[in-house]
């Protein structure tokens, strides 16, 4: 008798289904959760101007980049390893999220601002860099630990 009151008490619990089905989203948990997520300092793409950094990524940690092309050139970014060393949550371009198996460049033809949410994993050093440039200031330094 206990066991089936137990069974009808557990199937009664899942149908009702999560304590936040009310709310509009599921709170988020490991490593998507906010006490493990990082915003880090914007990037800028300009023609002639610096990238910034160098940045030191913890393996594992949820990061958040904001990156703004001025619309002085078609400008963008690529890397021989970082897109690879990380898993990218999603892409944010005008409110519009991408969520991408991957990336290997990214562009801007005109002006504006995407932010990237992602979670490095391999450690390693790499760095994102303006294709076709030569100076050091084109080149953002990373590390992941």
């Amino acid at each position: 008798m206990f066991s089936k009151i137990l069974k009808v008490s557990l199937i009664a619990a899942l149908c009702a289904g999560p304590a936040w089905a009310d709310d509009d989203a599921a709170p988020l948990a490991g490593l998507l959760s906010g006490h493990n997520k990082e915003d880090l300092p914007e990037v800028t793409l300009s023609v002639g101007e610096p990238l910034g950094g160098p940045w030191t990524l913890q393996s594992g940690r949820y990061y958040e980049v904001e990156i703004t092309a001025d619309g002085s050139g078609e400008i963008g970014l690529e890397s021989d390893g970082f897109f690879r060393a990380i898993w990218v949550d999603e892409v944010v371009i005008r409110g519009l999220e991408v969520r991408p198996m991957g990336l290997a460049s990214i562009e801007f033809d005109r002006a504006g601002t995407m932010e990237i949410g992602f979670i490095a994993i391999k450690p390693g050093r790499y760095d994102l860099h303006i294709p076709g440039s030569t100076g050091e200031d084109q080149r953002l330094e990373i590390e992941i630990e």
